[in-house]
């Protein structure tokens, strides 16, 4: 099996590169080199895909039996577009793997969701402005969305419904992420000492740990057909508390649960999903239904055992590669003890 990595070199594009290698796969991988390291035994194709002649020369460096696209999340449809078409003709199949890509779906994070339903319109040519909002907006906000849901329509575009593959993770953690949301909670149980914890105990969770995504990624690109898939957690199956206990647990600390109520929380302006990460209320947030990809083989490993392997990376020295999302999330001390003081603890 021959496999093309757009990416390759940090988090969720380097667990399928590293994946793949250990199927006995030949691994191209193709990125500009600017953040982290490719894995040992995959060949390496400098370049940058929002360049036409980069990519002219990287489509001579095939075919392949598939492409998994990883490093899309921040590109615009036309640009989605403009990479598919050279590697169209030197490729068997295409496994779009855009992150957080529930956005897509009109209805998050408000309805439960599924793969039939409605998703946000934006032509396969949009450039980054489409769907941005005026500042004085106080309406729902689709820009994040449509631009996914554009750049999915780009990849189905070129390669069709049969060979193109649109994986939909809503939030990837495990080790190496970027965006901080997991290494804040595990940071802040090591600290130990009394603890905010977000909302209801037992508020159902649907992250998915990075290996698991790569994994079903991977196996994707050698199935017979196209089709998108959810790839998160099964509905119900983990709660926060499940989380933060983990984090408590794994770390070694002496961290005690303070259970904070949504209301409370909203009355002194926490910020939901950065400030204390993964706490947000609306009713379709962990209510994504993937019944569909775990028919097709989606494996979501037990939560503890991700917290359990991000703190033994984070403990053992790892760092992620820098990202700005990384300083959104936690919330300060001092708001901290001030709601404790609220919560009369």
């Amino acid at each position: 099996m021959k496999i093309l990595v757009l990416g390759g070199s940090w988090f969720l594009g380097r667990a399928v590169a590293q994946g793949a290698l250990e199927r006995g796969w030949e691994v191209t991988v193709f990125n500009r080199g600017r953040s982290g390291t490719v894995p040992e035994g995959a060949r390496l194709v400098r370049g940058d895909r929002t360049v036409g002649a980069d990519l002219a020369r990287l489509a001579g460096e095939g075919g392949w039996d598939a492409v998994v696209d990883t490093s899309a999340s921040e590109m615009a449809p036309r640009e989605v577009l403009a990479a598919a078409r050279p590697l169209e003709p030197v490729a068997g199949r295409y496994v779009y793997v855009y992150v957080s890509t529930v956005n897509a779906y009109r209805g998050w994070p408000a309805e439960p969701l599924t793969e039939d339903s409605e998703l946000l319109d934006a032509p396969v040519d949009a450039d980054a402005e489409y769907g941005r909002l005026p500042d004085d907006w106080d309406g729902p906000d689709w820009y994040y969305g449509k631009q996914k849901a554009g750049a999915e329509r780009a990849t189905t575009t070129v390669f069709g419904e049969e060979r193109a593959v649109i994986l939909r993770p809503g939030v990837i953690l495990g080790p190496g992420e970027y965006v901080g949301r997991l290494p804040w909670w595990l940071t802040r149980a090591a600290r130990g000492g009394r603890m905010i914890a977000p909302g209801a105990p037992d508020r159902s969770i649907q992250p998915v740990d990075v290996r698991d995504v790569a994994a079903f990624a991977l196996d994707q690109a050698t199935a017979g057909q196209g089709g998108a898939f959810n790839c998160v957690a099964p509905i119900g199956r983990e709660t926060m508390s499940d989380l933060l206990t983990a984090c408590a647990l794994v770390t070694g600390g002496d961290a005690q649960l303070v259970w904070a109520p949504d209301k409370l929380l909203r009355d002194h302006g926490v910020q939901e999903w950065t400030e204390l990460p993964l706490w947000r209320t609306s009713p379709g947030v962990w209510n994504v239904d993937s019944t569909r990809a775990q028919a097709a083989g989606l494996v979501c490993r037990p939560l503890a055992e991700t917290v359990a392997d991000t703190w033994s990376w984070l403990s053992g020295g790892g760092a992620p590669v820098e990202h700005p999302r990384w300083a959104e999330h936690g919330i300060t001390p001092q708001k901290e003890a001030a709601l404790l003081v609220a919560l009369g603890r």
